[in-house]
C-alpha cells in the first residue's frame, strides 16, 4: 500500500522552518513504520514565476536534507483553483506516470487540513481527514464545504472533541483524535541551556475567524498574550523571548521590549525546519499563550510546536484547552489561565528543570510519537 501525504502549506512559504517541520514529522514516521509514502505537496501558481520556481527549489532541497528525495510530487498548479485537477499541473519529483502508478494500487490519502480536493482528491483510494486546527475547521464546516463530503474518516488534533466539556460547533461527522506529531527519532533530548530561557514561535497577527455568539473574537498572539506581558518583571532570573514575524518599524516590537520581552525574527532563527530544532533547544521551555476560542471552546488542542518542544527534553507552559486529560499526570505540561498561575508555573519549571524535562521527553515518547500517531490512524 502507498501512503500519501497531501499538504498544501509548506512550500508555499519557504522562510518557516517551523511549518516545513509539521508534515516532516508525518512523513519520517510513515518511513519509521516502513511503509512505502509518497509527500504530495500541492502549490498554486502566483503572478510571480521567478519566486514560484524559488519555492520549488526550496522544497526540493529541503526534503533532501531530510532524506526524502524521490517520495515526494509537488504538483504546481496552474492557474490557482480550489478545484484540483491533475490537468492543470506540473509535476516535480515523481513524474504523472509515476503517480498515476501508485494511485491505481492499493492506496491511502492522509489529507493534512483539507489541503488535496476534489476532483484530484477523489482518485484515492480511502481518503482520511487530518485536521490541525479544530476550532476554524469545526466552524467553518458548519459554513461551507471544506471537505466533509469527500472523505471517509475524520481525524482531530482536538483532544477533547465529543467530551461534554468541549463547545466546538456540532457535527454529525464521527470525529477521531490523535496527538499533534513529532519524530523522537529526529528530535531527542538536549542538555540544559546555559540561559533559562522561555520562548514560542508564531504569528503576532492573525486574520482567521469564527463566530462566537454572535462575534468575532480577536484570535491573534497579540490579543492571547496581553494578559501575561509583566511576565518578565516579575521573574527577572528568566529570560522571555518571542519570535513573531514584524515588520521592522512595527511598534509593537518597542512595546514588547519596553515590558522585558525580546523580540526576534522567525525568518532568521528558524528559517529551516533544522534551524527550527536548533533554536527550540536554545530555550528551556516553552511559554505561550493560544487563540482564546480554543480556551473557550474547550477544543483540547495541543500544537505540533509542543510536541516538538517536548521530544528535546523541553518543558511547555501554555494556556489549558482541556487536553490534560488525555495527558500523562507527569507530562512535561503546566497549563494556566492568567498571568498569577503563569508565574508559578515559570517558578515551578526553573526550581526543578531536570523532572520536568525527563517528563517532557518521556510524554513526547509516550504519546506525541509521529509513528505511534499514525499507526492508529492507519488502523495498523
Amino acid at each position: 500500500m502507498t501512503v500519501f501525504l497531501g499538504c498544501g502549506f509548506a512550500a508555499k512559504y519557504p522562510e518557516g522552518g517551523g511549518n516545513y517541520s509539521v508534515p516532516l514529522q508525518w512523513m519520517l514516521g510513515l518511513r519509521r513504520l516502513g511503509l512505502d509514502a509518497i509527500w504530495l505537496e500541492l502549490l498554486t501558481a502566483t503572478a510571480d514565476a521567478r519566486e514560484d520556481e524559488s519555492r520549488i527549489r526550496i522544497f526540493q532541497r529541503r526534503l533532501d536534507e531530510h532524506g526524502l528525495k524521490g517520495s515526494y510530487c509537488l504538483l504546481h498548479q496552474t492557474p490557482a483553483s480550489d478545484a484540483h485537477d491533475l490537468g492543470t499541473m506540473r509535476f516535480v519529483g515523481l513524474s504523472r506516470q509515476e503517480l498515476l502508478d501508485r494511485l491505481a494500487g492499493p492506496n491511502s490519502l492522509l489529507n493534512l487540513s483539507y489541503s488535496l480536493h476534489p476532483p484530484f482528491l477523489l482518485q484515492f483510494e480511502r481518503r482520511i481527514f487530518c485536521d490541525l486546527d479544530p476550532s476554524e475547521i469545526f466552524y467553518w464546516m458548519t459554513k461551507m464545504e471544506m471537505g466533509q463530503s469527500h472523505h471517509h474518516e475524520f481525524w482531530t488534533i482536538g483532544l477533547n472533541a465529543g467530551a461534554a466539556d468541549c463547545r466546538l460547533p456540532s457535527s454529525a461527522l464521527s470525529w477521531r483524535t490523535f496527538y499533534p506529531l513529532v519524530d523522537t527519532e529526529l528530535l531527542r533530548p538536549q542538555t540544559a541551556p546555559r540561559i533559562p530561557k522561555f520562548t514560542t514561535i508564531g504569528q503576532w497577527y492573525w486574520g482567521g475567524g469564527v463566530e462566537v455568539e454572535g462575534r468575532f473574537p480577536d484570535l491573534s498572539k497579540k490579543f492571547a498574550f496581553e494578559p501575561y506581558l509583566d511576565l518578565p518583571h516579575r521573574i527577572p532570573l528568566a529570560k522571555f523571548e518571542l519570535a513573531m514575524n514584524f515588520n521592522r518599524d512595527d511598534p509593537e516590537i518597542a512595546r514588547l521590549r519596553e515590558r522585558g520581552w525580546r523580540v526576534v525574527s522567525p525568518h532568521r532563527v528558524a528559517r529551516t525546519p533544522a534551524a527550527y530544532r536548533r533554536y527550540l533547544a536554545t530555550a528551556a521551555a516553552e511559554f505561550t499563550a493560544i487563540k482564546g476560542v480554543d480556551v473557550a471552546w474547550r477544543t483540547g488542542w495541543l500544537s505540533d510546536r509542543a510536541a516538538a518542544f517536548l521530544a528535546l527534553g523541553r518543558p511547555v507552559i501554555t494556556e489549558d484547552t482541556g487536553a490534560g486529560k488525555n495527558l500523562p499526570t507527569e507530562s512535561g505540561f503546566r497549563f494556566v489561565h492568567n498571568l498569577a498561575s503563569a508565574e508559578i508555573a515559570v517558578n515551578d519549571v526553573l526550581g526543578d528543570w531536570p523532572r520536568f524535562s525527563r517528563n517532557a521527553r518521556a510524554c513526547a515518547v509516550e504519546v506525541f510519537d509521529a509513528a505511534k500517531n499514525i499507526r492508529k490512524i492507519l488502523g495498523l
